[in-house]
């Protein structure tokens, strides 16, 4: 049974992309944190132990999947099933798309804060999320950087 969940583990695209997900925004979150010279171990841990528990908890949700066999299609949008190549979700792979937009988010977050030219994307993600949610990560941080970089472009038209 161990090898069996293994590989259905080893061969869900959805938990792949998961991890995928996962090692971009930790790679992005290190970049930003050598940057912004905040890079510490508590920041750090943070941050892995919510990486760590995302993983465990898919592994948790494909062995339910295993014993249960649950089909949450009708959550998903056709134009997603279709692109991804899905039949069935389970809920190890529904709870990994809210993982994957999770993380979608906080790589557009990171890679905004580390300078790179995605801000108008980030914005738009932004707005859309406020309509839905006031959830979003970090706004704060956001808020400073941007009153920051307008206080940068004031001083530099003078």
């Amino acid at each position: 049974m161990l090898a069996k969940l293994i590989e259905l583990f080893m061969h869900n695209k959805i938990i792949q992309l998961v991890v995928a997900a996962v090692i971009f925004d930790t790679i992005f979150g290190v970049i930003r944190a050598a940057k912004e010279r905040k890079f510490n171990s508590c920041f750090g841990i943070d941050g892995a132990i919510r990486k760590i528990s995302m993983i465990v908890s898919l592994c948790g949700l494909l062995i339910v999947d295993y014993l249960v066999k649950v089909n949450l299609i009708g959550f998903v949008p056709e134009q997603i099933r279709t692109w991804i190549g899905i039949d069935t979700v389970g809920t190890s792979e529904f709870f990994g798309l809210l993982y994957i937009a999770y993380e979608i988010v906080s790589i557009l977050k990171n890679m905004y804060l580390c300078g790179l030219p995605v801000k108008k994307v980030w914005s738009a993600v932004r707005k859309f999320l406020s309509n839905y949610t006031d959830e979003l990560p970090d706004s704060d941080e956001i808020q400073e950087t941007d009153t920051m970089d307008e206080t940068a472009t004031a001083e530099t038209k003078v």
